[in-house]
């Protein structure tokens, strides 16, 4: 069970420098820029920042913010992201103290998906991220719930439940 909430202001912000940083060269942050939330679609917001320097267009993500019930310091946040080139990206934020070897895991509508690795961490979190392809997409689209695992033990994994309901719509509004 999880509890869903809006994400803070300073979560957005925090996650979208990380998700510059990590972007190489499609979009710089510099200090001081911020993310606004443009619209909602059902469970998902789309978060949007001001253009890189060269860029004509704000930067945009789909994004959810999940915390587990049982444990208040357990929690995700997903963004979707369409760069300029084409290539679509499903990154997923997780509290520090993860253990990184079994990566991340998914199931969408109780079937196994897969896992992606954890690429990084920084202050405030790590992260795993793969480039989604049209098989992926389809199914976050057309799918009823996620469940993402991730493990704090070898033993353990702890799934946390992430709601696709207006992932197809919001989707829709990233329209690049």
């Amino acid at each position: 069970m999880t509890v869903w909430f809006e994400l803070s202001r300073g979560l957005i912000i925090a996650a979208l420098v990380l998700l510059a940083g990590t972007s190489g060269a499609y979009a710089q942050l510099g200090p001081g820029q911020e993310g606004t939330v443009k619209a909602q679609h059902g469970d998902w917001q789309i978060v949007c920042r001001p253009p890189p320097p060269g860029a004509k267009n704000e930067t945009c993500a789909l994004v959810q913010s999940v915390a587990a019930e049982d444990r208040n310091n357990v929690g995700l946040t997903v963004y979707f992201q369409r760069f300029s080139n084409g290539q679509q990206v499903l990154r997923v934020f997780s509290p520090l103290g993860v253990l990184l070897p079994p990566g991340l895991g998914l199931r969408i509508d109780d079937k196994d998906v897969g896992s992606a690795p954890f690429l990084r961490c920084h202050n405030f979190a790590c992260y795993a991220q793969v480039v989604a392809d049209a098989t992926l997409i389809e199914r976050l689209s057309n799918g009823k719930s996620a469940v993402f695992i991730i493990y704090q033990t070898e033993e353990a994994g702890i799934g946390i439940p992430v709601s696709l309901k207006g992932f197809a719509e919001g989707l829709k509004g990233l329209g690049q």
